[in-house]
């Protein structure tokens, strides 16, 4: 099984504008190293600081028993990145033994430009993203009225880039997994399949055996309130994107009453099974697909064909023929593009529809015998450098917390013909590759603590903010997450991509600012 991120799909979209025009992603700024000492793990900080700027005032009333040291500590902010503050908080690796050990998590704050109502914590989804990257890009995420009224304040979840990062596998290994064949055509591939899914399970249970039992997002939601009470907040102002809005719901549940504005867009729908997310994210990402092959065959110059039904037949033809016979790609340590880069590659563009004219110019080429450009969108995808060195951990992380949050099925279920036919129906293009448990039938660690329900009773008004098309995280998840909160308002952007707020029309933007800014909650059911 290949698994998904549900990550920002604006700053997708930018990421891929930028490497097609640098000819490579981002320069490498992975962070090594996950495992704990008895006393702090390695991981705080987030780049070169400066001198000492500001001290926060924590606010530990309401302080859990026991936690009281953590939610009292005082923030060091100091100058970094240009004109942004830097800090680390420290939180316990273990919330049921707090007296041990424990691990720094890296800040980024971004201050109000006009006079400050608080912070606005933010988080890009995943898992794996960075919050401290997304609030280093929040003039591309937040309008300026919301960035002159907040501190905005971002941090890397535990286990994620600079917050003692899990690192499974080296960046060569990494390249073996995500390239090799996702849809094994016989015994022995699945075997090989099998072993490598297995190895890396075992890996991150060796190379971080404290940490790989304690990246849950019950866990990040519990730090996200020691880092709420540390920034001298009564309540959490929280803008959450695609898997964020997880880690927003289970704050919510866990602290009801601590719910100041919080904004979930691209919703995850918290009841759902793993099972029942990749069928929803298969579904969701064939909508899409069928909607850029409607649009190319549109154009009268689409490389699929003109007719729309061959069109989409083409594209898993077209992985077929990787499989068989892989093709060269220029500039690039791969050497060539496999049908694992190839459906990366071609997933990426769902993300956001200003992709979609780059992918038809990368099937073009693609069908000439240069997988050169797919390559470029299936690195923008793992965050990956032509060099073959990957930017942070993201995907080695999005494991790690999934297969906590959603373990396997059970072995009965992975082999199971009529659960393939499930996905298969409801995804013809995409079903095959999303069916499965992948790393998470090996995984070495359980979570030690589950959230079972998520109504959130007796929370202030919490927005959830649905796309119609969202191949990442579908609308019907939206739609569930609004139900199941029993403050949740449902406002819809009718149109396609990942996610709204930013990225989709002033309708969605000025409801959610106007919620931000004034506390002003759309009516439910507002449709943009």
């Amino acid at each position: 099984m290949r698994t998904l991120h549900t990550s920002q799909g604006r700053l997708l979209a930018g990421a891929l504008a930028l490497t097609l025009l640098a000819g490579c992603t981002p320069d490498d700024g992975s962070t090594g190293g996950s495992g704990t000492t008895e006393d702090t793990a390695e991981g705080g900080g987030s780049g070169d600081e400066g001198v000492a700027t500001s001290t926060s005032t924590p606010v530990t009333e309401g302080a859990p028993e026991g936690l009281e040291e953590f939610y009292g500590q005082q923030l060091q902010w100091s100058e970094c990145e240009g004109s942004f503050e830097c800090a680390s908080l420290t939180v316990p690796l273990d919330y049921a033994e707090p007296e041990g050990q424990s691990i720094d998590l890296a800040l980024l704050r971004a201050p109000a430009e006009g006079e400050t109502q608080g912070s606005l914590l933010v988080n890009p989804g995943g898992p794996g993203g960075s919050g401290v990257d997304y609030a280093q890009m929040s003039a591309m995420v937040l309008s300026g009225e919301v960035r002159a009224a907040y501190d905005v304040v971002g941090f890397d979840p535990r286990g994620v880039a600079r917050s003692a990062p899990i690192t499974c596998f080296t960046d060569e290994e990494m390249d073996d997994l995500l390239s090799f064949d996702p849809t094994p055509d016989d015994a022995s591939e699945e075997s090989a399949s099998a072993e490598l899914m297995e190895s890396f399970a075992q890996a991150c249970g060796e190379n971080a055996p404290e940490l790989v039992g304690h990246v849950s997002t019950v866990e990040v939601a519990r730090d996200l309130d020691v880092l709420r009470a540390a920034l001298g907040d009564e309540t959490l102002t929280y803008l959450g994107a695609s898997y964020g809005t997880f880690i927003g719901s289970t704050y919510a549940t866990l602290f009801p009453e601590r719910v100041g504005r919080l904004v979930l867009d691209g919703a995850i729908d918290p009841g759902l099974s793993g099972l029942e997310m990749g069928l929803g994210q298969a579904a969701g990402f064939e909508r899409a697909t069928r909607a850029y092959v409607e649009d190319c065959v549109a154009s009268g110059e689409c490389p699929l064909g003109s007719d729309v039904d061959s069109a989409m037949e083409r594209i898993p033809a077209f992985l077929d023929e990787l499989d068989a016979n892989p093709i060269p790609v220029e500039g690039d340590a791969a050497g060539e593009l496999t049908e694992g880069w190839g459906l990366y590659g071609i997933i990426v563009a769902m993300y956001d529809e200003g992709a979609w004219p780059i992918l038809s110019q990368a099937f073009e080429s693609a069908f000439a015998g240069d997988g050169t450009m797919l390559m470029y969108l299936a690195n923008a995808y793992a965050s990956r450098s032509s060099d073959g060195s990957y930017e942070g951990n993201g995907m080695q992380a999005i494991y790690a917390v999934n297969c906590l949050d959603r373990p396997a099925e059970g072995a009965e279920d992975l082999d199971d013909e009529a659960v393939l036919q499930q996905f298969e129906e409801a995804a013809p293009t995409w079903g095959r590759y999303l069916a499965g448990d992948g790393a998470c039938e090996y995984w070495p660690a359980e979570a030690g603590e589950t959230v079972e329900d998520y109504s959130a009773a007796g929370a202030d008004p919490i927005l959830v903010v649905g796309t119609t098309g969202d191949p990442a995280t579908p609308y019907q998840w939206a739609e569930g997450l609004a139900e199941t909160l029993d403050s949740g308002v449902l406002l819809s952007y009718q149109g396609e991509g990942h996610t709204a707020y930013g990225r989709s029309n002033d309708c969605i933007d000025d409801a959610v600012d106007a919620y931000l800014l004034e506390g002003t909650v759309p009516e439910d059911g507002t449709t943009c």
